[in-house]
């Protein structure tokens, strides 16, 4: 790759470490959250912290960050690999010996299975194709699909369950668990709530309009309030215009294919979500896969885009699309979107940027990964979000030039044949960006995304002292904590629930199979207690589990956590 500012050091005022075992420069300028020659100065650039695997630069005039930044994503210790190998291992051994006994009717079979008397079919059913569901997953099945009796907010209710055959069926024993502390919903802002302006708006617009729709946008489904939600989301993303579905997976999977097709090229991170994954595949284009976040490698695949163009033809590629997430929900780690812009120019290329987890969660005024850069919405071509997170609602937006959002209400599958939203859902989206944008008269939705970033920064430092290995953006509120191990993605669930804590474990198809976790998401409306409880009850389950594997202690700082000057006021 050609030197750019991005991968130059700044003066010498550089402090490299080697990250996942790879040199520095091989995954581009990581910036450090704290200036390291103003907050920090002794923190970083000590000889005896080399081994360290992540990398610190300090932000410089003239690149293309205009603010710091850093990532954290520290290598598996290898004893650890060698015994989660040796797990797996395990249980699949024992997978094979309980599929035996099931074959000859020892012990009983509760998945699904072919009829005797249907034998000589076409097979429905593939056995093996199951084998991880029925000796893997159902041992920690439990830790799934909990029902909630409450809203989804800082805290929540459980509905409690038993299982009498070991997780293939559950009963319910009639008691509700209160008051768990939440750090599993996407409640990033704090909206999910049932008192206040949104809860009320959209109790008058439910007694109003119904709950229902009962037809498209395109045919009698086009209310009032569509139109002003579509105004007010353009607006506040700084784009001409955009437009609503009533499904974020949807968004994704049936208009990606309204933009590109044959004879198009489209450029994914490995890391994307499997809604934009179906979308690329459903779009008929040839797909590439770049290194997660790597813009070496997504360079080369540029580069050899317009050298080579397509297979056997070598023609150029009718359409060039690159497909980036703003935070990735499983790693917590956010785009390098700078440098994402800054090569689509240059080869001239399209970016879909999908924000389902970053609108509302990053920038100064909640506008997402664009805001956090600092950088102008028109060098995105398609911006996409949902609504489902940071606006406690549903559904999801496609935003952009006024040509590509019309093009899209004609050739959209989700806007030709989908359902409109429904109109208490909408309400919930207006009053709620209103609020975040100050339109509603009050300091409320600033505050909220002030609070947000003092929360994570707070968790996420915490936990690394504490020994945890944590993935990710210092500034992403998703907070990945490595669990490695499969008898601890279990374990680990059970016993922060046992004391009132909710959490979402995630383990392979997930992720990758030794790269097990846990993953916390922080909203606004947790406060300081909350999270000195949670932080508590992890270390001590942290204790229990063994599952400190961090060779990099950080010591606990005698400052206040909270930084009160992170962002400053900013007058709409």
């Amino acid at each position: 790759m050609t030197e750019n500012p991005a991968t130059k050091p700044a003066n010498g005022d550089v402090c490299q470490r080697v990250k996942n075992g790879l040199k520095p420069q091989r995954n581009g300028l990581l910036k450090s959250l704290h200036r390291c020659h103003e907050r920090q100065p002794k923190h970083h650039c000590h000889p005896e912290e080399e081994e360290e695997e992540e990398f610190h630069a300090a932000s410089h005039h003239g690149s293309l960050y205009n603010r710091s930044f850093i990532e954290s994503f520290e290598e598996t210790p290898m004893l650890v690999a060698v015994l989660t190998y040796m797990g797996y291992g395990i249980l699949t051994i024992f997978g094979y010996l309980r599929d035996f006994l099931r074959h000859w009717k020892i012990e009983r079979c509760h998945i699904a299975r072919e009829k005797e008397e249907q034998k000589d079919f076409v097979p429905l059913y593939q056995d093996f194709e199951n084998f991880y569901t029925r000796n893997l997953y159902m041992r920690i099945r439990d830790n799934w699909n909990r029902p909630i009796c409450s809203v989804p907010g800082a805290k929540v209710d459980l509905m409690e369950r038993a299982s009498r055959d070991y997780n293939w069926t559950f009963e319910y024993t009639g008691r509700v668990v209160q008051d768990v502390i939440n750090l599993g919903s996407y409640n990033y802002l704090g909206f999910a709530e049932n008192t206040g302006p949104c809860a009320d708006s959209a109790a008058e617009v439910t007694i109003k309009y119904g709950v229902g729709v009962a037809s498209t946008r395109q045919e009698i489904g086009n209310l009032d309030r569509h139109e002003e939600m579509e105004k007010l989301v353009a607006k506040f993303l700084g784009v001409e215009s955009a437009m609503a579905f009533g499904m974020g997976f949807a968004t994704n999977s049936m208009n990606i294919p309204a933009l590109a097709g044959k004879g198009c090229l489209i450029l994914s991170d490995e890391l994307n979500h499997a809604s934009l994954v179906l979308g690329a595949r459903l779009s008929g284009s040839t797909i590439r896969v770049f290194k997660h976040n790597n813009m070496q490698s997504l360079e080369k695949l540029l580069r050899e885009a317009i050298v080579h163009g397509q297979p056997r033809t070598h023609r150029p590629w009718m359409k060039i699309l690159i497909v980036v997430e703003g935070i990735y929900s499983m790693e917590g780690s956010i785009v390098r979107l700078p440098e994402v812009i800054a090569l689509k120019k240059r080869y001239r290329a399209y970016l879909y940027l999908d924000e389902a987890h970053s609108i509302g969660a990053l920038g100064s005024r909640g506008r997402g990964v664009v805001d956090y850069f600092g950088l102008d919405p028109c060098d995105v071509d398609v911006m996409m979000g949902t609504f489902t997170k940071s606006f406690g609602a549903a559904g999801g937006y496609i935003a952009g030039k006024m040509e590509l959002i019309e093009y899209l209400r004609s050739h959209s599958h989700s806007a030709v044949y989908a359902t409109s939203m429904s109109p208490p859902v909408v309400e919930q989206i207006i009053t709620s960006m209103k609020c975040i944008m100050g339109e509603d008269g009050t300091t409320i939705g600033r505050k909220r995304v002030r609070q947000l970033a003092e929360n994570t920064v707070y968790f996420r430092k915490r936990l690394r002292e504490m020994g945890f290995i944590i993935y990710g953006n210092m500034d992403s509120p998703v907070v990945p904590m490595m669990l490695y191990m499969p008898a601890k993605i279990g374990a680990f669930g059970r016993e922060m629930l046992k004391r009132n804590i909710g959490v979402v474990v995630v383990g392979f198809p997930a992720t990758p199979i030794i790269e097990s976790r846990a993953r916390f998401c922080i909203s606004a409306a947790h406060t300081k207690d909350m999270l000195d409880r949670a932080l508590s009850v992890i270390s001590e389950v942290g204790d229990l589990l063994q599952l400190k594997y961090s060779r990099h202690r950080i010591q606990p700082s005698l400052a206040r956590p909270f930084d009160n000057n992170m962002y400053e006021d900013i007058d709409d």
